[in-house]
């Protein structure tokens, strides 16, 4: 009987997901409503994202424009911005909020690849995590003798290859990503 590995690819596959959730979030020079993602405003007493409250739209490649459905809220999706780690200061004119995105340094791009980097290798170790539950399953059932030495290691060979294949995965996302934020 050889490992189930279902449940652990789709584990795998939700590190993934979360990962590039993540790196969505992070600013690359241009204007994307992905960086307002993890932004919430307190309305009406309860924290809510900025894309429940307004229509958030690019207009153009260093521009985002914040339109509320609600004029009440306004300044607290101001309040909310200047808070966030976005580093951006907003500019309300009462009726909307621009986001001017500036040109990023030098420093910023490389101070940006390494939070890149970082968040990468979390992400390996995510999945490496799951690697270890795998193996831990495939050492029970040997223990409890519900699969052979052979069955174990071809087991123990199909997780290590899930785990390169994902592990690859990731360094792929990463370069990619560190590539359009080191683009001037």
């Amino acid at each position: 009987m050889k490992l189930e590995t279902k449940e652990y690819e789709s584990k795998m596959q939700k590190s993934i997901a979360s990962y590039k959730e993540n790196l969505s979030t992070i600013r690359a020079g241009r204007a994307t409503p992905d960086v307002l993602k993890k932004i919430e405003v307190e309305y009406y007493g309860s924290p809510t994202p900025i894309s429940s409250i307004a229509e958030i739209k690019v207009t153009d490649a260093r521009t985002l424009t914040i339109t509320a459905w609600d004029r009440s809220a306004m300044k607290g999706i101001e309040k909310a911005i200047l808070t966030s780690d976005l580093g951006i200061n907003p500019q309300n004119d009462g009726s909307c909020i621009r986001l001017l995105f500036p040109p990023m340094t030098e420093e910023r791009r490389k101070e940006l690849s390494k939070t890149i980097s970082k968040l990468g290798e979390d992400a390996k170790v995510a999945i490496r995590n799951i690697r270890r539950d795998a193996n831990d399953k495939v050492k029970a059932m040997k223990k409890d003798s519900l699969m052979t030495e052979d069955e174990a290691k071809s087991s123990d060979k199909l997780v290590q290859d899930l785990t390169d294949k994902y592990i690859k995965e990731i360094d792929s996302i990463t370069s990619l990503k560190t590539k359009e934020i080191m683009e001037i």
